[in-house]
């Protein structure tokens, strides 16, 4: 593994890869994997792809992105990502985050506090290219070159010049997908500088005016949701038959018979969920269905297109998508006249459509939402579920914080409250809250197989919290004892069970993840028989 200090000539003009990683410098994890031939081994590219794909930054390729095969098409790609830089300082054109990107821009002290906090970058072994104010420093010395006043005559002169090359510029779109914007660099930063923010813009100039997409978060996520319904493919009617199916698989598991609310006008919770849900982990909004309707609420789910689907990628990469997204999430709930809306155990929806939705949201589109994690509390806390703690005895639980719900909303306690209602062996990893590390699938990681994606995500995105989930449960890490990663998130959720599987955790360490409300149902007293299927995983 390079540990050289990375100049940015070398980033702008050295030919062929610029690192290269091979593992040998990440930090061990502890047992039972504490040997580096013991962890799943990092995937090369084949020469087919590294000859197809731009893929010069560390040999991994999240963009996929085919090399332009002539000079004026490079220069032309230049030309619009330059045109974007400039957008992204005018107000008319980044009504979103422009005030936070210019003072990220002029005040950054270069402490490197936020290096110390970063988990890609310590993990790595400290590899320059992860460091969050690598990126930032490239975009601010375009930033100070080409949109400020005189920008170029003072790059000169103060020994700032950067040299814009398409090998620079394919390297930086690369390095924007080494980055979960977990945001754990914007919390820690003194003078508040948001590298994430950074992280982020520079993929909307990609989006918006390259034309330059990671193909699950925009033609195989947002694009298809608009189109279809939903991210995953699944339109109304399928969606509609689902729900039947679910309904009968929770009189199977519970003996409990009753059909879910569906397009109810006037009900009081129109609740959402990713529909990701539906497809990979039915037991979650089967758990949801379960308390809703022991606890007598007025609810409904929505069949509408983008009703049934909390998903909005957009907020990690494009302002359209995202507005078109939240609007028409807005819309389904405008149309059955529900009072508020709930959404599920989903982080970056939570997010989405609650704190970024806020600015576009405005009149009778700007409906109520609330996170699923303060009703459940309700409902335990004024006795309207029953819950016996006990029922969940056989199993040590710890708790993951989704970063877009905990550390971006600062929704930490309902959760823990309603953990502890239903388990009596809980543990904390450490940190946690706000200070918890991202599951290595954030801002679209957990959804990018392509190629060997998935090699970074496992063995460095994730591994701050592989090495979190190893630690909480050192004492007990043998296969003897039951343990459970309450994960409550389904973006968190894919990316801990792909990695789980690479490392064979289940197997060798018997600990399973899911979600909180399979949990709380398993220590209802209204059910007869265990909700958890332990061999599921």
């Amino acid at each position: 593994m390079s540990k050289k200090k990375v100049s940015l000539k070398d980033f702008s003009h050295k030919p062929g890869r610029l690192v290269d990683i091979d593992g040998s410098g990440f930090l061990p994890l502890p047992p039972p994997y504490d040997k580096l031939d013991l962890e799943p081994k990092i995937k090369e590219l084949s020469e087919e792809a590294q000859k197809k794909y731009e893929c010069d930054l560390d040999g991994f390729t999240g963009y996929k992105l085919p090399r332009p095969e002539t000079e004026e098409e490079k220069r032309k790609l230049i030309e619009k990502f330059l045109k974007g830089l400039k957008k992204l300082f005018d107000s008319e054109n980044n009504w979103t985050f422009q005030q936070i990107l210019f003072l990220t821009m002029e005040f950054c002290a270069k402490c490197q506090t936020c290096s110390a906090a970063c988990p890609i970058y310590n993990e790595s072994g400290k590899e320059d290219i992860y460091r969050p104010t690598f990126r930032s420093d490239i975009l601010r010395r375009l930033y100070k070159k080409y949109v400020k006043t005189g920008g170029k005559f003072f790059a000169k002169v103060s020994g700032n010049d950067i040299d814009v090359t398409w090998t620079m510029l394919a390297r930086l779109m690369e390095l924007s997908y080494r980055c979960t914007i977990c945001r754990r660099c914007a919390q820690t930063c003194p003078i508040g500088v948001d590298n994430a923010l950074v992280t982020r813009e520079i993929r909307k100039i990609f989006s918006q005016e390259l034309g330059i997409t990671v193909a699950p978060l925009h033609e195989k996520g947002s694009v298809q949701q608009l189109r279809v319904g939903s991210s995953t493919g699944m339109s109304a009617e399928p969606f509609l038959d689902n729900i039947e199916f679910l309904e009968e698989e929770v009189e199977e598991r519970t003996g409990m018979k009753f059909k879910w609310p569906m397009d109810v006008a006037g009900a009081d919770i129109l609740l959402m969920h990713n529909a990701g849900e539906f497809l990979a982990w039915p037991e979650n909004p089967e758990a949801f269905a379960i308390i809703m309707e022991v606890a007598g609420l007025s609810w409904t789910l929505s069949s509408e297109a983008l009703g049934y689907d909390s998903v909005n990628y957009g907020v990690w990469y494009d302002d359209v998508q995202f507005a078109k997204v939240a609007l028409k999430h807005a819309q389904a709930a405008k149309k059955l006249g529900v009072k508020k809306i709930v959404l599920g155990e989903c982080g970056h929806a939570h997010k989405a459509l609650t704190v970024i939705a806020d600015r576009v949201l405005v009149g009778d589109l700007n409906i109520p939402r609330e996170s699923s994690m303060t009703l459940l509390r309700e409902l335990i806390q004024s006795g309207r579920i029953k819950v016996d703690p006990s029922r969940n005895d056989d199993i040590m639980t710890t708790m993951h914080d989704p970063c877009n719900l905990v550390r971006l909303m600062g929704v930490v306690k309902p959760q823990r409250d309603v953990l502890k209602a239903v388990c009596n062996n809980f543990r904390e990893m450490a940190p946690y809250g706000v200070e918890n590390y991202c599951c290595g699938g954030g801002s679209g990681f957990a959804i990018t197989q392509d190629l060997n994606f998935p090699s970074f995500r496992e063995n460095l995105s994730g591994r701050a919290k592989m090495r979190q989930i190893l630690d909480v449960f050192q004492d007990v890490i043998g296969p003897e004892q039951k343990k459970y990663v309450c994960a409550p998130c389904s973006n968190c959720k894919g990316a801990i069970r792909d990695m789980f599987a690479s490392y064979d955790v289940f197997d060798k360490c018997n600990i399973l993840y899911g979600g909180l409300v399979e949990l709380v149902v398993n220590a209802m007293v209204d059910i007869d028989k265990p909700f958890l299927e332990w061999e599921w995983h």
